[in-house]
């Protein structure tokens, strides 16, 4: 759902989701050809060469490598967290099975302390098997995010 925000009010407009932000706020894969193209892969975000030049050469006498600059490299309390953090960008918020099986937890018990705080404080909220954001929490998401960097 896409959250349009006019003066008086927030419209949800199923269907129209960018298909891109989902895919990174789920953290999805995904590999990059080309000069300056971007890269994430079990974990680990990298970018190749702003160079067409410098790319072609590698290319041409073999050195992949050397096109290769490597960002940020993901422990898993890192991609957990990060996981958190993304998934409350959602309107449908984090989806708790999803979570166990990608990281072998609950995030319940793994955030405790984080959603007794935001829950206590109206800003999450815990409905079946989705932890979201409340109305409230829409308008200060910021608050929310920065318990999970």
């Amino acid at each position: 759902m896409v959250i349009c925000i006019t003066k008086y009010q927030i419209l949800l407009k199923s269907g129209y989701e960018s298909k891109h932000n989902m895919d990174c706020w789920s953290q999805k894969e995904y590999l990059g050809f080309g000069v300056a193209s971007h890269s994430y892969i079990e974990g680990i975000r990298y970018s190749n060469t702003i160079s067409a030049d410098e790319y072609i050469e590698n290319i041409n006498k073999g050195n992949f490598a050397n096109n290769k600059t490597v960002h940020e490299k993901q422990t898993k309390e890192n991609m957990a967290k990060e996981y958190m953090l993304l998934g409350l960008r959602k309107i449908d918020g984090v989806k708790i099975s999803e979570y166990k099986n990608k990281f072998g937890d609950n995030p319940i018990f793994a955030y405790k302390k984080e959603i007794e705080k935001l829950t206590k404080d109206d800003l999450l909220e815990i409905d079946g098997n989705y932890i979201r954001l409340t109305k409230k929490g829409l308008d200060f998401a910021n608050i929310v995010w920065e318990e999970f960097v």
